[in-house]
């Protein structure tokens, strides 16, 4: 089997934009690094169901959103002054994309239009107080994705919480609740757990791990654990990044910036607690993200400050890594995004 991924990158130093790379099943290999298209930084992207790729974008020095066809021909973009996005979603039912903005702490929503093209919908700035650590000089929005109740939850690194937004059928936000996290967490990312009432919050400024109960009556989120995912000699800088979960809900991962690896979590039952199972090296520097393949076997990380990618081969029953290759050449690859199967 082979599965096409689409990999967004950094345009700082070797790349040049979106590249496409295959991982071969048979072989436990990943080949054919191509460029698809050029672009500006596309630090995090995502596919509609109708085969169009949206992806964080910076044109003329604006920032924003852009759209392309599934050939990679570039639709439009929407832009504004100031930094570009770090994270973008879409919602299918109230076909919308949601941004977040890092650098200016604005959450942003664009209406996906009929021919695939991007149209400004509502944005809203975070204005709350920030945290303690010399990353919340102000409000930083990471992820802006959607509940299973299909609400939007946001995840705010500067003021260390987590909001739920109602959305209208036109996109326009109105807050629900807010988690208000331990100050110091810098929340990231976030992901639910297939019952639809447990989330885990990744802390990027402290390295951990928050199971979050969720309630769907009022948007609210409540914490039921705080793990770490580093293990407790390591006393050096961490930034905690990307966080994914099996399918079948029984393991959780979360990547360290700074230790260089990936923690792997065995999920109780009912979703409520997590128990760190294994550590494994990125084989690389600054792990800003990865991914599990469409059917769980295998998950592709990306090194960013390395330029590489590494694969492991997954263990269905006990979520464990094992790695099987590594050293594939990827620049500043900092988004892995699992596409299709030929």
């Amino acid at each position: 089997m082979i599965e096409t991924i689409i990999l967004g990158t950094y345009t700082r130093r070797e790349s040049e934009g979106i590249y496409t790379i295959q991982l071969d099943t048979e072989k436990e290999a990943l080949t054919n690094l191509s460029l698809a298209t050029k672009e500006t930084s596309p630090t995090y992207l995502v596919k509609s169901k109708a085969g169009n790729l949206y992806t964080v974008t910076s044109i003329d020095g604006l920032g924003g959103a852009g759209a392309y066809d599934p050939s990679f021909h570039f639709l439009n973009a929407v832009t504004e002054s100031g930094a570009p996005l770090c994270y973008v979603a879409v919602d299918e039912p109230r076909q919308l994309l949601y941004g977040a903005n890092y650098h200016k702490g604005e959450v942003n929503v664009y209406h996906i239009l009929k021919d695939g093209e991007l149209e400004a919908a509502d944005a809203v700035f975070h204005q709350e107080p920030t945290g303690p650590h010399k990353n919340q000089d102000h409000a930083h929005v990471h992820y802006t994705d959607l509940t299973p109740d299909q609400r939007l939850a946001v995840c705010d690194l500067g003021t260390d919480r987590v909001y739920t937004y109602d959305v209208s059928e036109n996109g326009k936000l109105t807050e629900k609740a807010v988690f208000i996290a331990e100050p110091g967490t810098g929340p990231r990312h976030l992901v639910f757990h297939p019952n639809n009432q447990i989330a885990y919050l990744f802390g990027e400024l402290d390295s951990t791990v928050r199971v979050l109960s969720y309630q769907k009556e009022d948007g609210t989120f409540q914490e039921l654990q705080k793990i770490s995912t580093l293990p407790e000699e390591f006393t050096e800088e961490n930034g905690g990044a990307a966080i994914r979960i099996s399918t079948d809900g029984r393991f959780l991962y979360a990547s360290n910036r700074g230790h260089n690896s990936i923690a792997v979590f065995a999920i109780s039952e009912d979703g409520t607690h997590v128990e760190r199972t294994q550590i494994i090296s990125t084989e690389g520097d600054f792990p800003r993200d990865f991914a599990l393949s469409s059917d769980d076997r295998y998950v592709v990380c990306a090194n960013q400050n390395t330029d590489n990618l590494s694969l492991y081969r997954r263990h269905p029953e006990t979520g464990s890594l094992e790695l099987v290759q590594k050293d594939v050449y990827a620049p500043e690859c900092v988004c892995v995004y699992f596409d299709q199967i030929d």
